[in-house]
């Protein structure tokens, strides 16, 4: 951890000491509300409170990515005691400087060994049709993947609690469900036959949808002098631009053409009552909490905006000790009666019919499923007379909500 995170939690927690403070001054004197002085103090601290959670956040992300970047070091450089490690470690790192050089001087830069390397790993490209990696792009190393991906969970933290599901292809992914939770078994008295009572299956399909970061266009100049590690700033760009967008459709995305969001279907575990058009009460919250089957608490979770965090941290319990309690340790989620929280900025917030807040186990309520083998193309032609190389970025994947029983969502009002 580093000592920048480090301070930053400690001085959340102190600023979260001092805010209780100032409620337990008030409680001890058995006074109703706070003096004007005490509120400017819990604002001013509020305030405080807030912008530390964001760096924090931010901080917390910057770690995970650079946890990518130290794992990529160990690849290239350590390990592999024995012949068939060495060979494993040899071809991740020839393909990604191979990779490398493609990204900084394309095909024609390459020698005959690193072209037969790229193109020994060219991935299918599904439209319609499989293309060859001259026209389809090729894979990017697995390291520099990870960035992609490491990216798209700091942009969206639904990615990072779903069940991720990685295959090969983008064939159409079927599996069946079933749910027989209302059935139950019976005594059998002597001498009786035993009824009959079947169970019903259903079944779900996963598809493949392109994501694409869209065309990024650099001089020649600033690719063949590499003065800053170019392929792996450029990868970590598209990741950004493809997990804006997943993001959004892994929260509310609506099933025709894109993956269904986690929450667009989601059951109305509690809904407000009216007038609650942005806002959420203690008890609907404990209401929300127990729409869930006690089976699926184990590893049950919060999951809503930053917007709709801003509101709930304002609630208060029967004693006036607030519900939301911030985490101290680096990597630990801030919890709300008792489980963590998940922002992710995709989902909506709070507002006029809006389902906000989401509770429930998420790795069982919603199955990802990604294509291995995210692609890069590099067109050296198309803006070679402005002495530009383009590339873009693409990412196979399809979501929807699986046990629909595992999560539930607090649906605001019309009015």
């Amino acid at each position: 951890m580093s000592t920048l995170l480090t301070r930053a939690l400690d001085k959340r927690a102190n600023v979260w000491s001092q805010m209780q403070e100032i409620q337990s001054s008030a409680e001890t004197e058995g006074r109703d509300a706070l003096t004007a002085e005490e509120r400017e103090k819990w604002d001013r601290a509020e305030a405080e409170l807030t912008e530390l959670s964001q760096d924090i956040e931010r901080m917390e992300r910057a770690a995970r990515l650079d946890t990518v970047q130290r794992d990529q070091a160990v690849i290239t450089t350590g390990g592999g005691e024995d012949a068939e490690g060495r060979g494993e470690i040899d071809h991740n790192a020839a393909y990604r400087d191979a990779f490398g050089r493609y990204v900084r001087h394309g095909m024609g830069g390459l020698d005959h060994d690193q072209r037969a390397l790229m193109m020994s790993n060219q991935a299918e490209v599904r439209a319609g049709a499989t293309s060859p990696g001259t026209a389809g792009g090729y894979f990017i190393p697995t390291e520099t993947l990870n960035k992609i991906t490491e990216t798209m969970k700091a942009y969206g933290g639904l990615l990072g609690a779903a069940n991720v599901i990685t295959t090969g292809s983008g064939n159409p992914l079927n599996w069946p469900t079933n749910d027989d939770t209302a059935n139950v078994g019976a005594i059998l008295a002597e001498n009786a036959q035993v009824t009959e009572q079947d169970v019903t299956l259903g079944q779900k399909t996963l598809g493949a949808y392109t994501y694409t970061s869209k065309l990024v266009r650099l001089s020649l100049q600033l690719v063949q002098d590499d003065v800053f590690g170019v392929e792996a700033w450029l990868t970590r760009k598209l990741g950004e631009r493809i997990g804006r967008a997943v993001a959004a459709h892994l929260a509310t995305g609506t099933g025709s053409s894109q993956p269904e969001g986690l929450f667009t279907n989601a059951t109305a575990g509690k809904t407000g009552a009216a007038g609650q058009v942005t806002s959420v009460i203690y008890d609907d919250l404990i209401d929300l909490q127990h729409s869930i089957d006690v089976a699926y608490r184990d590893g049950a979770q919060w999951a809503m905006s930053d917007a709709a965090l801003k509101v709930v941290r304002k609630l208060k319990d029967g004693q006036g000790r607030p519900l939301w309690e911030p985490s101290v340790q680096a990597g630990t989620a801030s919890t709300l009666l008792g489980a963590p929280v998940l922002i992710d900025n995709g989902i909506p917030a709070p507002a006029a019919s809006a389902k906000s807040i989401g509770y429930g186990n998420i790795n069982a309520a919603y199955v990802v499923r990604q294509v291995a083998g995210g692609q890069m193309m590099r067109l050296d032609e198309r803006y070679a007379d402005y002495l530009q190389v383009g590339f873009l970025g693409f990412l196979r994947m399809d979501a929807k909500p699986d046990d629909a029983s595992a999560f539930r969502v607090y649906a605001h009002p019309a009015s």
